[in-house]
Parts: structure tokens; C-alpha cells; sequence
């Protein structure tokens, strides 16, 4: 992990960030004080960035790559609730607001470049620019009513259904995500997911 000030590609990242939609708006005085406080990673696929239980928190601005929100059981069995890909953010910020244990985890579906920093310093870095927190805390409650329709999708509507409601809602990441990891975010087989796929084409 390397500081972005000190990162050989930091004039291409610099571009990257500002195009982040989590980081919207901001004057250049606010980006000459989030710099510092940044660090670029590399992940390779299925790397986690944060565990389930985790107690050390990060916020993720993801420049490149997907990553995925995945909760599972003791027995292993896994549930996907999101997909973010580049431009977009990941955050566990309202369990660090709650101060509980993350309560999924964050997975590298594809190689991944990130620009993170711990949770303390970004709430103390919205504190002293509250337009900033409040477009921040409004993403974050759009990513988890994104959740909750997810999963209420899950129980009310059949396989077709599903996908249909995919295609219309992501269709930036329709022909993005693996055929594996879509699946199973829809709670389907790999060959009924090729099913449904060939009767819609």
C-alpha cells in the first residue's frame, strides 16, 4: 500500500478519484486535505479487502475493478448483496457509526485498485465539511435500501424476474460481472442463468 502523494501513477489516479461519485463536488482546498490521508492498494482477485466481524474499519473509493458485499453464515454458506465497480465507493460506515462488528465482508471479484482510508479519519474529514457528509450519508442510504430491495427480490420474484430486474436497474454492469458471481448474486445456477440469458436474447 503506498500513500498517493508518493504513488508513481498518482497524476493518473488524481484523475481516477475526481471522477469518483463519492467524491463529487469537492473545492480543490478539500482535495489538498483528503490527499494525504489516502493510500492506494492493489488487490488480486478474491482478496478480501475487509472481513465479516472485522472491527477495524475502511472506506473504499474503488478506482478500478469490482468488488462485492458478501455475507455468510457459520456453515459457509454465502449471500452477495452488491456489486461496486470503478467509480463507485464501498463503506461499512454505519456499523462504525452503530460500533458494531462489519457485518459482511468486501471481495475482490476482479483485480481491484483502491483508494482507501480508515473510517476514523474520513468521519473526521466529513466533520469539517458537512455538504460533503451529507451527500456521503445520503450514498450510504441509497447503497442500503439497494440492499434491502435485493433481498426482498430474492423471496418475491422467479428466476426471470430476477434477472429482468438486474438487466433494468445495473445495466452498466450487466456484461461486467462474472457468470459465477451473477448467479449466485440471483441466487441461481450458472446453467439457468445461461438459460434465461439465451431466452431474452
Amino acid at each position: 500500500m503506498t500513500t498517493l502523494g508518493a504513488h508513481p501513477q498518482r497524476t493518473s489516479i488524481r484523475l481516477l478519484l475526481r471522477q469518483n461519485h463519492g467524491l463529487e463536488r469537492m473545492s480543490a482546498a478539500q482535495w489538498a486535505e483528503l490527499e494525504p490521508l489516502l493510500a492506494i492498494a492493489d488487490y488480486r482477485k478474491g482478496d478480501p479487502l475487509v472481513r465479516q466481524g472485522d472491527e477495524e474499519m475502511e472506506q473504499f473509493f474503488i478506482l478500478e475493478g469490482m468488488v462485492k458485499r458478501v455475507v455468510s453464515n457459520p456453515q459457509g454458506r454465502e449471500m452477495i448483496l452488491r456489486f461496486a465497480a470503478g467509480g463507485e465507493m464501498d463503506t461499512s460506515y454505519a456499523a462504525w457509526r452503530l460500533r458494531t462488528p462489519l457485518p459482511y465482508s468486501i471481495v475482490a471479484v476482479t483485480k481491484v485498485r483502491t483508494a482507501e482510508l480508515p473510517l476514523p479519519l474520513w468521519a473526521e474529514f466529513l466533520e469539517r465539511h458537512p455538504q460533503i457528509k451529507l451527500r456521503f450519508e445520503y450514498e450510504v442510504m441509497r447503497l442500503m435500501s439497494e440492499v434491502m430491495a435485493h433481498t426482498i427480490t430474492l423471496h418475491l420474484l422467479d428466476a426471470p424476474g430476477r434477472l429482468a430486474r438486474f438487466q433494468r436497474k445495473h445495466p452498466e454492469l450487466a456484461g461486467r460481472i462474472p457468470k459465477k458471481e451473477l448467479a449466485a448474486y440471483l441466487n441461481l445456477t450458472p446453467e439457468t442463468l445461461s438459460r434465461l440469458k439465451q431466452k431474452r436474447a
